[in-house]
Order: structure tokens, then sequence, then C-alpha cells
């Protein structure tokens, strides 16, 4: 359900974001959404990781995946291998 909600911001600030978000082909609500979204995912992330064990807590962020990475293609992957006999035995 969307509400409304009234914000006092220096005239040229809205401008300039204005023309930002028409750049973007987006309106200003839904970008400042966003970025409120953003913002409280932020804080409850923190929150999340504040329950987390050490150990937990130790290997968050220590391993980076390649932008490329596309976890559907690897389940897929592997799912393929691991059913593989099943397939082969099929066809004989």
């Amino acid at each position: 359900m969307n509400t409304k909600l009234t914000l006092t911001i220096d005239k040229s600030v809205i401008e300039r974001a204005k023309a930002y978000a028409g750049k973007q082909g987006r309106s200003l609500s839904s970008m400042v959404e966003n970025y409120l979204k953003a913002v409280t995912n932020k804080e409850e992330k923190i929150a999340i990781e504040g329950e987390l064990s050490p150990i937990v807590k130790s290997l968050v962020g220590s391993f980076k995946m390649p932008k490329d990475f596309d976890y559907k293609k690897e389940i897929t992957k592997m799912r393929d291998e691991k059913y593989q006999k099943y397939l082969d035995s099929g066809n004989e």
C-alpha cells in the first residue's frame, strides 16, 4: 500500500534529483523509496550479523563470487552430473 510523504528538501537538490531520475527512466518517488529500502535493509543485515556465531561472522565476506557467476546454471550442472548415471543407464 502506497502512502504520501512530505519532505522538505532544498529546491536545487530536488531539481537535480528529478533530472537524474528522468535520465534513469524512473520517478523521483521510486528512487527515494529504493534508497530507503536499501538503508533499512542494511540496518537489518547489521542486526542479523550481530546474532551470528563468531565462526559464521568470520566467513561473511571472505569469498567473492565472480560477477558473471550464474548460480542457476551451476545448480543445473551439478544436478545433471549427479543424475547422469541414471540418464546413461536408460539409454542402454
